[in-house]
């Protein structure tokens, strides 16, 4: 089985191949056009190679890259690594102690504020417009508004 896989795969790539490359027919060829042949298979070989270079680069590129992420994962991993905490045993005296403790610190904290006093909004004495209008027209009027402007 394994000597018939490997005449199938040899006649598979045969056939690949002869499809791709056409068979060379050097015979009857001069040497100029002999020439020609071997400089245009220099120029595709010339291609091929800077095809494969520019990939070599990218894939040289991205395992860099790959590289410094998965150094970058590890130190975010042990960063992330918290400490345990340890269970701590008190008495109900200390636990008690602990209450009252914050409790009296909160008075404090209320004790230590400054009182604001608010203060009172000036109020305008309502009075009625149309005495307003009388008293503010003519040449007193304007001369009151420029006076209050100053």
């Amino acid at each position: 089985m394994l000597i018939a896989e490997k005449e199938q795969n040899k006649r598979d790539r045969d056939s690949a191949l002869n499809e791709r490359v056409p068979p060379l027919k050097l015979s009857g060829l001069s040497a100029q056009e002999l020439q020609e042949l071997c400089k245009d298979l220099h120029r595709k070989i010339d291609t091929v190679d800077e095809a494969r270079y520019d990939l070599e680069v990218k894939v040289a590129k991205n395992e860099k890259e790959i590289q410094t992420l998965s150094q970058k994962i590890g130190e975010m991993k042990g960063t992330m690594n918290r400490t345990k905490l340890k269970r701590v045993k008190k008495t109900a005296d200390d636990k008690l102690g602990a209450l009252t403790e914050l409790k009296s610190s909160k008075a404090d904290f209320k004790a230590n504020l400054k009182t604001v006093k608010k203060e009172e909004e000036k109020k305008e004495e309502v009075t009625d417009w149309r005495k307003n209008v009388e008293a503010m027209s003519g040449m007193e009027g304007r001369k009151k508004l420029f006076d209050a402007g100053q």
